[in-house]
């Protein structure tokens, strides 16, 4: 959001009131035992005792949650917004120490010689400066012993907003203009308070570079980017994303002997945050909420690992799913015609294809139309559900079923959720519907703990019947105006609070029925906290190239906002596939960290392209197949560390200033790059940074190995093949005795 008309001018609309100095500053524990700074900054200079009247204030309080994490909260009226909380985790004990010197002042209050507060947690400190012009730094000490300057908040940069377009700053306003309190009584106007903002800038140096915000299909750098943190069902072709993540994570190359700088921002409000990267103001990250304070922590780190570890701990840390959510999961697509009898034809088929197949998925209408969600088999198609079950299981398959939050008109279900107050509701008491979707849809409220019992209990039917796991779809659109909740919460919280609450409710039925290491979700929406909660699928493609490298885009931003897993329909979602992108998709969706054939009008089985399709399947399937020893002790890793199995190039390689830009390709583990074709021709261009690079495929003629010193190379590759790396120095453990994922057994 911009309050800003260029460099030094506000906008007419926006009265912003700004720290100038901190005058007063104490020490205190927080509510964890830990040593904490409270300050308090005026809005303009303390030179005289006059300047205590009719200014405002900004109390900041300053705490640590875990080493190298420092938290800050900018409170203007202390008043509570009732949104919902994430649940952050803190360190048991934290090496945090404050030292603060309030300086000197003469009689009248104002400083004469300047104090400075300061709170150091791990190797990360914060200085605040006291009756000084306001300043906020943050400095960190890196592994060579070196004190370097992160970022900081400089004078002007915080912001206490009123958007006088909404009302005024005082009683009686009229169309914006001010009146001063003693006017606005005698006229006998009633007060007409605005929307209020909170407003944080943080330097970025030069060559810092800017990534995360959750799962965002534009480019990959986030540097001059505008970014709402607000869920929404906008496919993965817009400016719009279904995992909002408030988090960045700041990098500055490091080349050489000198080390980069690496730190992670992580804005810790439930309802819409707005950032402003490098855009308003070219030098600084800008981020706003409405309301009356404004909390964040900043991560530091060694390396940008470091920084998403830390940040993927504090917010919950992961989880890891079962070996089979490893393989290939097939799926009847959505609005094809399908049955029992398709179903089985189709496994059938993938059987005596030889294609490996770990997961069967029983898409929407598993149900009848118009009744979505009522969690009954449509018995005109599927008669003997158990039984079906039963036939699955024996081919040694898990089963998976879309359900989605959301209960039509006509459902069996609404009536039974419109008495006992299990949906959200208007204002006015009655259900909140429409009719997109479904015809009549209700929303069920998760912040009702009998709803949520409620909701789980039609779950643990299906689970006892013989399904292994359950697609969470949709949780996106939840209303936000003219709404309430029944725990009273702040509809704008609730909104993107809401796809947790659903996706835990699903997950802890789960556990309850299958146990804790079994328990697996495949989610569309998602916010903080959510990787507690595996898998996250990429939403609604396109079947084009653009489309795939979109969604490759996508999904590296989502991973380095604290996941460590994630999917996509391969072939893409909507339309029809060509062959030939169904086959160089199927590459890139065997080699991510989970695979998943699906699509919208189009069955997606691979004898329906081509025969050539058959054989790309069966070879990059068993290729993943094989591979389990090597990709589960990588995901076994990467959920100790908490970063990413799939990740961006400099994740890898922080010394190489070349990789930062890079989003064309990845490191699948730390020792596996891979670089999709996303062309007919076979046409790739790809980056080997310096090193010795194996070759994992090829195509007939191709050498073995490049030696590459940091360089770009263009090939040409056959559909059996692409660029598919191993690491200089490592190795890619195998099994070419597992048949299937669910094979894997650790050793």
């Amino acid at each position: 959001m911009k309050f800003n008309d260029g460099y030094w001018l506000d906008k007419e609309q926006y009265i912003i009131e700004t720290p100038k100095e901190v005058y007063e500053s104490v020490k205190e524990k927080d509510e964890n035992n830990n040593d904490s700074i409270k300050a308090y900054a005026t809005y303009k200079e303390w030179n005289e005792r006059g300047d205590t009247l009719n200014v405002g204030n900004t109390t900041m309080k300053i705490t640590s949650p875990m080493d190298d994490v420092i938290g800050v909260r900018l409170t203007h009226f202390d008043i509570d917004d009732n949104n919902p909380k994430y649940d952050l985790v803190y360190a048991n004990k934290v090496n945090s120490i404050v030292n603060i010197d309030n300086g000197e002042v003469d009689g009248q209050g104002a400083g004469t010689k300047p104090g400075n507060a300061n709170l150091t947690s791990g190797n990360l400190s914060v200085d605040i400066p006291l009756h000084d012009t306001f300043r906020m730094s943050f400095k960190f000490k890196n592994k060579k012993g070196e004190i370097n300057e992160i970022t900081a908040s400089e004078l002007n940069a915080q912001g206490s907003i009123d958007d006088l377009s909404t009302g005024s700053m005082y009683p009686g306003s009229v169309s914006g203009a001010q009146m001063s309190f003693q006017d606005a009584i005698s006229s006998g106007m009633k007060l007409n308070r605005p929307k209020h903002f909170m407003r944080e800038m943080l330097n970025i140096d030069i060559d810092t570079k800017i990534y995360g915000t959750g799962e965002r299909f534009t480019p990959f750098v986030k540097n001059g980017q505008s970014v709402d943190i607000i869920n929404k069902d906008g496919g993965t072709g817009s400016e719009q994303s279904y995992k909002n993540i408030p988090f960045y994570l700041a990098c500055k190359p490091g080349s050489g002997n000198n080390e980069g700088i690496y730190y992670g921002v992580f804005v810790n409000h439930s309802q819409p945050v707005s950032f402003e990267f490098a855009s308003e103001n070219v030098q600084r990250v800008q981020f706003s909420t409405e309301g009356e304070h404004l909390e964040y922590y900043v991560i530091a780190g060694n390396s940008a690992k470091d920084v998403l570890g830390k940040f993927n701990k504090l917010t919950g840390g992961g989880t890891l799913p079962p070996a089979w959510t490893f393989g290939l999961w097939l799926s009847t697509s959505f609005t094809t015609d399908y049955s029992e009898k398709t179903v089985m034809k189709f496994i059938n088929g993938m059987e005596e294809r030889d294609l490996p197949l770990d997961v069967f998925h029983f898409d929407c209408f598993w149900m009848k139309g118009f009744e979505w969600s009522n969690f009954q088999w449509d018995k005109e198609a599927f008669p003997d559900p158990e039984g079906l079950l039963t036939r699955l299981h024996k081919k040694n398959l898990k089963i998976c079923v879309w359900i989605n939050p959301y209960i039509a008109q006509k459902s069996p279900l609404f009536k039974e959720g419109v008495k006992n107050n299990y949906f959200i509701k208007h204002e006015d008491g009655t259900p909140w519907q429409w009719d997109l979707w479904q015809a009549g849809n209700a929303y069920v409220d998760f912040t009702n703990p009998d709803a949520v019992n409620w909701y789980k209990e039609k779950l643990r039917a299906l689970l006892k019947m013989g399904v292994d796991c359950f697609k969470t779809d949709f949780g996106e659109r939840i209303p936000m105006h003219d709404v309430k909740f029944f725990d009273g919460s702040n509809p704008q919280g609730s909104h993107n609070f809401y796809t947790k609450l659903y996706n835990e409710a699903v997950y802890d039925v789960l556990k309850e029925e299958k146990g804790e290491k079994e328990a697996v979700v495949f989610a569309r929406s998602a916010t903080v906290g959510s990787q507690r909660m595996p898998i996250h699928w990429g939403g609604d493609n396109v079947s084009n190239y653009t489309s795939m490298a979109d969604t490759l885009r996508g999904g590296l931003s989502f991973l380095v906002s604290g996941f460590n897993f994630w999917s996509h329909d391969i072939g893409g979602f909507e339309e029809n596939t060509p062959a030939d992108l169904y086959k160089r998709w199927t590459q890139f969706g065997l080699l991510s960290s989970h695979s998943r054939y699906h699509g919208n009008i189009q069955y997606r089985v691979p004898w329906l392209f081509d025969e050539e399709a058959v054989n790309v399947t069966r070879k990059f399937t068993k290729l993943k197949v094989h591979m389990m020893p090597y990709l589960y002790s990588q995901a076994k890793k990467a959920v100790e560390l908490g970063i990413p199995l799939m990740r961006p190039m400099f994740l890898e390689f922080p010394n190489d200033p070349n990789t930062y830009n890079i989003d064309l390709q990845y490191m699948l583990g730390e020792n596996l790059l891979v670089a999709p074709v996303f062309n007919k021709e076979g046409k790739v261009r790809f980056y080997l940074p310096k090193g010795e690079w194996t070759r994992l495929v090829m195509d007939e003629g191709m050498e073995k190995s490049i030696q590459s010193n940091g360089e770009w190379f263009e090939e040409k590759h056959s559909f059996m093949s692409l660029p598919l790396f191993v690491r200089e120095g490592r190795n890619i453990e195998m099994d070419d005795s597992l048949k299937q994922a669910s094979d894997f057994k650790e050793s």
